[in-house]
């Protein structure tokens, strides 16, 4: 797995630890300078009475400092706030700008497609939706494919398929794996067995009725659960990510695929994250041999555009079967999926922006931002990982990095995520406001890199104190 990598300070004695009362006080500091230095994001959120919550998306609010910024301006790998201030943004509209803010391609498409052509929704196909379908196939190895406006509903068609043609209800995931607002995903591992996500609002019904769970990098949990002989497909990454990047562990992937063949599942890869790992994601990258692949943010450059592809074998299958509404009210498609503007955008930066040039450029890129986390966290003995997926960094407050989604949840620290993020945020960096994870984009630069590397150092020598460093 050459586009992966993981650093740690395994086997260093005598690691620093974080005192609490020096790390809160150090964050109320920061907070309150975010709040004085931003006025105008402040005094949108207090107007916002109109929305729920005071933002147009309720995780908006997932905030280090009681208030979100509000944007202005975002170009290449940078954006400004309301306030004037500029960022080096390393969230990247978590995976969504992946490509970089507005870039030039996919502005230039876009403007083509909405000024000269027009028809943004029109139910009629474009010629150019058979080249951003060939274009997936190629870099991801399965030749049909069709098209969503987000990863979540790829995510459900292809449930739906994955029932329909296996006669089978339940879905098997990860713990604490991310695949949107799927209802069939919000399962957690438990002693008693699978059990409901902690916070999950409003489930139609138990989710035990319709999923099944392992933990990620467990074949022996994953064949128990499988034997049941009730499973549909599998629907994972190939990393976990959104609880922050859990790598799989050697012949891991190639078990879960000869788990899910012997019992009869499909195997559905959701590549919307792991697509850092290169023009094909961890598919290509890995030689994986998925029976679906799911994908979506990226791929349109920042325009909303997902998409599903399927083995011959199986949309073959789909395609045979008279009996299901492909066309109509089966419950697979929505009227603006694969609209023109969407496709054109998929086009745009599958062809001229996320290249093989651009992936070596961001992997590059972060091989450097994972270096210069792994000086900081070995000159303070901190008992704290760097994790790299491609162009993804995330850095943990564990050592070893957890090898399971449990694990991973179980060492996350809110006060020491919003300390740090707040600091990097007052001096012109943001993260991934979920976790700590950094997204390299074409447009990212090692000076943009280097200033992290330098705030990363400067917050945590504040936070240990004069008498940490080794």
């Amino acid at each position: 797995m050459s586009t992966t990598d993981s650093t740690s300070s395994t086997g260093v004695t005598g690691a620093a630890r974080v005192e609490r009362d020096r790390l809160r006080a150090l964050l109320e500091r920061e907070q309150a300078a975010f709040a004085e230095r931003n006025p105008r994001s402040a005094a949108a959120y207090a107007e916002a009475d109109s929305l729920f919550g005071r933002v147009p998306m309720t995780w908006m609010n997932k905030t280090c400092a009681h208030f979100p910024l509000y944007l202005d301006t975002a170009r290449g790998a940078h954006v400004t706030d309301v306030d004037g201030h500029e960022y080096v943004d390393f969230s990247l509209g978590d995976t969504g700008s992946m490509a970089g803010h507005s870039p030039a391609p996919v502005v230039e498409a876009v403007r083509h497609r909405v000024e000269q052509l027009g028809g943004l929704a029109v139910m009629l196909p474009t010629a150019q939706a058979q080249a951003a379908g060939a274009e997936l196939a190629a870099r991801f190895g399965l030749p049909r494919w069709s098209f969503s406006l987000t990863a979540t509903d790829a995510n459900r068609w292809a449930i739906r398929l994955a029932r329909a043609v296996t006669d089978r209800s339940k879905i098997l995931v990860n713990s604490y794996c991310y695949h949107g607002s799927v209802d069939e995903s919000l399962i957690v591992t438990s002693p008693e067995g699978g059990a409901p996500r902690p916070g999950n609002v409003g489930a139609p019904v138990a989710v035990t009725e319709t999923s099944r769970v392992a933990e990620f990098n467990d074949l022996d949990g994953l064949a128990r659960e499988l034997a049941h002989g009730d499973v549909a497909a599998v629907l994972m990454e190939p990393a976990l990510t959104n609880i922050g990047i859990v790598l799989p562990e050697p012949g891991y992937l190639e078990g879960v695929r000869e788990l899910t063949r012997r019992y009869g599942s499909l195997l559905i890869i959701d590549e919307t994250h792991t697509f850092c790992a290169g023009v094909g994601g961890a598919t290509r990258a890995w030689g994986l041999e998925p029976d679906v692949v799911t994908i979506g943010k990226a791929i349109g450059g920042g325009i909303p555009a997902g998409a599903y592809g399927l083995s011959a074998e199986l949309a073959d299958r789909l395609l045979g079967r008279e009996d299901l509404d492909l066309i109509d009210m089966g419950g697979v498609g929505g009227t603006l999926a694969g609209n023109a503007l969407s496709i054109a955008a998929v086009c745009a930066t599958l062809g001229e922006v996320l290249t093989e040039e651009a992936f070596a450029h961001m992997h590059a890129l972060a091989e450097r931002f994972e270096a210069g986390v792994a000086r900081v966290i070995g000159t303070h003995r901190l008992p704290w990982s760097v994790t790299r997926l491609g162009a993804r960094v995330e850095y943990r407050f564990a050592d070893p990095a957890p090898r399971t989604g449990t694990e991973a949840a179980a060492v996350h620290d809110q006060e020491l995520d919003d300390y740090l993020h707040t600091y990097l945020a007052n001096r012109g960096i943001l993260m991934t406001p979920f976790h700590n994870m950094a997204l390299m984009s074409p447009a990212t630069t090692e000076a943009d890199v280097d200033l992290h590397s330098r705030l990363f150092a400067e917050a945590v020598a504040l936070l240990l104190g004069p008498d940490a460093a080794a």
